[in-house]
Parts: structure tokens; C-alpha cells; sequence
């Protein structure tokens, strides 16, 4: 599975290494989140370090030479698990003009929205120092220590009559017993192939623009539609008259969270009924169960499992879940600066069980980005959702909320799964989803 999160940016000139190791060395010891670690030993005895003085807490600069792409990646993917305490590593690749920074995280210490929180620290004391000397003033943040101690309070005192977890079991009884997968084959579970990637245009910006209009004039939003829209797809190529999908939700609940790194991330239900609906009622739809579900972030599915474990009629999923996410990046503090900085979050490409989509809005587009398991059968089931997603994200912003899943298209999907055996089949060219792996 994957296990790293990866970020990445340029900045101009010659790294200074010594302002560098300031920065990078001002933000360990200002997060407690890097002040503990946990330790296994015998007799499943865990043990929890800490730091008593963050200002015990130092990086020192270490020259590597030259290193090949390959060498560089295999760095990167060699940082540490949790079971050390320096499972984060930061590094400088020196180019002619600019320089390269990168860091790299176990996704048990920081979540997707760490890195924009790492970024945007380490590049603005970073600058601030090399322009001035002084270092910029950044907002006080809060406690992960005590966040993790409340989470594991709440938890602990949920039982099987909590609403809360009342409401996830209904769910997964809908959905089969657990959490949904992916809607159409994937190949073996059991032969590792690694992940691909494939990040496909989905509107432009008048695109969206009207698309949200659509949206909002039945009392819905952006991240409603995107649902619904997923909720077309998945019954115009399988049928299914109702959509079960999760999506992630970021805990984060004050100012000082915002700028803490953490794993703060978990995951909410939403339920769409769509057969035979206008999308106007579908997005009216996904956007009330989305708002409904948002209690359930602090509850984690695990969780419920681990209290309906006793006679309990849902269970743990084979594999992980299909996740469906939406951004709005266009307010992410120096998210207008990206693409001049050639910033970017990258996973390691291990996970091979799954397929993981990312929505974003940026500006000027909005994007599809999908992490799918590398072997024909995914590549084939992924590229026919992608396309019948932003077709209809297309025909919404087209033709507005009277739009009605096309029944035609259903049909003649349906039976071409139905005819067609995707196991031994080919890659064909011009084709619509294309692989990349890490790429600094």
C-alpha cells in the first residue's frame, strides 16, 4: 500500500544550505507532532518516546554528490517507517539556475494537507531569511499531541447505540456489508502490479463556472456535483440505481489546526439515489447526504467494526476502499503560485489494491487525478470511468439540471461488459489513461 507522502517545489539560485537547515530545523522543533515516536517490544509491549526539549531536535546538512533519477528515488523511498523517529526526510537537489526541495513523510505522521502546511513554512522562513535575515512571524499552532489524546477519548467512548455509529453500519449494510470499492474489475488483488497515475482535464474554467452555477441554483455546491456526477457514471456503466461512495474530510477544526501538520484525515459517506433522477435532484441529493455525513469524520470506520465485531453485520473491506476526493486549491494560501514553482504532492506508487480519486479546481481548470492498480484489467475498467465521469460533468455544464443518465449509453456499456473479456486485452494506442511514476 502506500505509504509515503511526497512534496516538492522549485525556488530560484543557489540553495543556502545553512538558511536551509534553519528552516527546516525551526519547523521540527515548532510541531510537536515530530517530538514522539513508538517503539514495539516483546510481548506486544508498545512505548512512547518523546522529546522533553524541542530543542534537542537537530538536522544537520548531509552532501550526497550526484545521483541519478533513479538513485534519488529510491532515497526518497527508503524514508523511514514509523518505527523510527526521523520517518521524514528533507533534501536540496541543485540545478544550474534553481534548486529543487523535497520532503517525504510516512502517511502515519502527515496527511495530503501537512505538505501545502510544510511548504508554505519551510518556503516562506526559507525566503525571509535569505531576503532579510529575519525570520518571518507564523501563526501560533496548535497541539497534535493533544488533538490525538481527544480523538482517542471520543473513540473510546463510542458504543454500537452511539448515532453516529448507528449511522456508518447503516451505510455499509447498504453498500454490502462494508465500505464500497470500485465499481468495475480491477484484475488480481493478489498479484502486485504497483500504481499508476493518470491526470485527465475534466472543464475548463467557463466549463466550471456554469457547472457550479447548476450547482448552486438548486441549493448545492461544487463538491455536490462532482458526487452526483460520479453517481451518473457508475449507473450508466453498471446499473447501479444507488450511489455509495466515501470521500476524505480534513478534521481540522480552528485556525491554529490549519497550520499544523498532522494525520488529521479521515473520511465521510455519501449516498445518491439516481435512477431515473435529473441531476438537479441527484446534486440536491449528494450534497445533503455529504453535509449529513460530516459528524461521522470523527469516527473511524475501523472503529465501528471494532464494536460491531460481536455478531455485528459489516466487516472490515478485502482491500481499501474506493475514495473519491474534491479541492477547491484555488484557497490554499500560494496555491496562484504552483505552477511557477513546479510544486507538486506526489504518492510512492506501491498501492496496487485500489483506485483513489482526486477532483481539483484549480483557476483556470478543473482536473481528474487517479491512482489505479497497474495491470490491464484496472487500466481498461479506469479508462471507461473517466470517461463516462467527465462526460457528464461536460453535459451538466452543457445543458443544466435537467440532465437524465443516459439509459442508451447504460445499455450499450452493460453489454459490452458483458460480451468483452478485459483479462488478456491489449493496450491499444492514443489511449486516455497514461502512467507516470514518481517524478521530482
Amino acid at each position: 500500500m502506500t505509504r509515503l507522502n511526497v512534496g516538492a517545489w522549485d525556488m530560484p539560485g543557489v540553495c543556502d544550505v545553512p538558511t536551509m537547515t534553519e528552516a527546516i530545523n525551526a519547523h521540527l522543533r515548532r510541531h510537536d507532532t515530530y517530538h514522539s515516536w513508538f517503539e514495539y517490544r516483546a510481548s506486544d509491549r508498545i512505548v512512547r518516546h518523546t522529546f522533553s526539549d524541542p530543542a534537542d531536535i537537530e538536522f544537520s546538512p548531509l552532501e550526497r554528490g550526484e545521483m541519478t533519477p533513479t538513485e534519488l528515488r529510491a532515497h526518497i523511498l527508503a524514508t523511514p517507517s514509523p518505527l523510527r523517529w526521523d520517518c521524514f526526510t528533507f533534501g536540496v537537489v541543485q540545478h544550474p539556475d534553481h534548486f529543487t526541495f523535497y520532503m517525504s513523510a510516512d502517511d502515519l505522521v502527515i496527511d495530503g494537507m501537512s505538505v501545502g502546511v510544510i511548504f508554505l513554512e519551510i518556503h516562506s522562513m526559507y525566503s525571509a531569511l535569505v531576503g532579510g535575515g529575519v525570520p518571518v512571524q507564523l501563526p501560533e499552532p496548535a497541539s497534535y499531541h493533544d488533538y490525538c489524546g481527544r480523538q482517542h477519548q471520543h473513540t473510546a467512548a463510542l458504543t454500537l447505540q452511539s448515532p453516529q455509529v448507528r449511522a456508518w453500519i447503516r451505510f455499509a449494510e447498504n453498500s454490502g456489508g462494508t465500505l464500497p470499492g470500485f465499481p468495475l474489475p480491477l484484475g488480481a488483488p493478489s498479484v502486485p502490479c504497483g500504481s499508476g497515475v493518470a491526470v485527465v482535464p475534466l472543464m475548463d474554467e467557463d466549463q466550471a463556472e456554469r457547472f457550479e452555477t447548476v450547482c448552486t441554483e438548486v441549493g448545492a455546491r461544487f463538491s455536490g456535483g462532482v458526487f452526483a456526477c460520479a453517481a451518473f457514471a457508475e449507473y450508466e456503466l453498471t446499473g447501479s440505481e444507488t450511489y455509495y461512495g466515501i470521500t476524505p474530510y480534513d478534521t481540522r477544526s480552528t485556525p491554529a489546526e490549519f497550520v499544523t501538520p498532522g494525520w488529521f484525515a479521515s473520511f465521510i459517506p455519501v449516498t445518491v439515489p439516481v435512477a431515473g433522477a435529473p441531476f438537479g435532484d441527484a446534486v440536491a441529493a449528494a450534497q445533503a447526504s455529504f453535509d449529513s455525513g460530516i459528524d461521522l469524520a470523527d469516527v473511524p470506520f475501523e472503529r465501528v467494526v471494532e464494536l460491531a465485531s460481536f455478531g455485528g453485520p459489516i466487516r472490515k473491506s478485502a482491500g481499501n476502499p474506493h475514495m473519491l476526493s474534491y479541492a477547491d486549491v484555488r484557497g490554499i494560501p500560494l496555491s496562484s503560485e504552483w505552477d511557477g514553482l513546479n510544486a507538486g504532492i506526489y504518492g510512492d506508487g506501491r498501492s496496487s489494491d485500489d483506485v483513489r480519486m482526486w477532483v481539483n479546481r484549480f483557476e483556470d481548470k478543473t482536473t481528474l487525478t487517479v491512482a489505479f492498480p497497474q495491470n490491464p484489467v484496472a487500466r481498461d475498467s479506469v479508462e471507461r470511468y473517466i470517461r463516462a465521469l467527465k462526460t457528464t460533468c461536460l453535459r451538466v455544464a452543457a445543458h443544466g439540471g435537467t440532465v437524465v443518465p443516459n439509459r442508451r449509453r447504460r445499455a450499450a456499456a452493460l453489454n459490452a461488459s458483458a460480451a468483452r473479456s478485459t483479462a488478456n486485452r491489449a493496450d491499444g494506442a492514443g489511449r486516455l489513461v497514461q502512467s507516470v511514476g514518481l517524478n521530482l
